[in-house]
């Protein structure tokens, strides 16, 4: 993705995230009082993530999982299966730590496995969704189904997903992400 293409995405995530965040602020703010209400928790949960070349942000999202049970709560899980826990991650585009298209930023650890060829996933912001997001958007709900979900992860998803975000990136177009969003949204 040449520099260009970098500023057209960001003014188009800027706008676009500010326009949101008007218009859903009131929902994230239920949300979230929701969630501690459910919870009994902040209802924003935060994370370390790894982001544009290599280097941590925090992450927000909608809290779905009650500390005292370390499981998702049933309002946790509408709001996971609707992807509404996501939505404080608009914050996250709006201050330019993600783009709403690009790789999914993952937690300490996986970055650090990422080969030479590989580290492109590095070179753009991560994103809300993208196209491996859109392939694998039942992930969790298949590694529930398996005795070792860890290393199915790291031996089938990761690799695939690395090839995914590597062919999104070498093969960028502004108007692909304008696709990955509408069927984002209509998935």
């Amino acid at each position: 993705m040449n520099y260009k293409a970098k500023i057209i995405k960001r003014i188009f995530d800027f706008i676009l995230a500010f326009i949101l965040i008007i218009i859903l602020f009131f929902v994230i703010i239920s949300l979230m009082l929701l969630a501690t209400i459910d919870t009994k928790e902040k209802g924003i949960f935060t994370q370390k993530r790894i982001g544009y070349l290599g280097k941590p942000f925090i992450i927000y999202k909608i809290r779905t999982i009650k500390k005292t049970t370390q499981s998702v709560s049933n309002f946790g899980a509408f709001l996971r299966e609707n992807k509404l826990d996501e939505l404080p991650q608009l914050f996250n585009i709006l201050i330019g730590d993600m783009s709403f298209v690009g790789p999914r930023p993952d937690v300490p650890g996986f970055a650090d496995k990422l080969n030479k060829e590989d580290k492109i996933i590095l070179s753009v912001k991560p994103g809300l969704t993208g196209p491996a997001s859109l392939k694998f958007k039942n992930e969790e709900a298949l590694l529930k189904t398996l005795t070792n979900p860890q290393k199915y992860n790291e031996d089938v998803i990761w690799p695939q997903k690395i090839e995914i975000n590597k062919n999104y990136i070498n093969n960028y177009s502004f108007f692909k992400d304008i696709y990955y969003i509408c069927k984002t949204l209509l998935n």
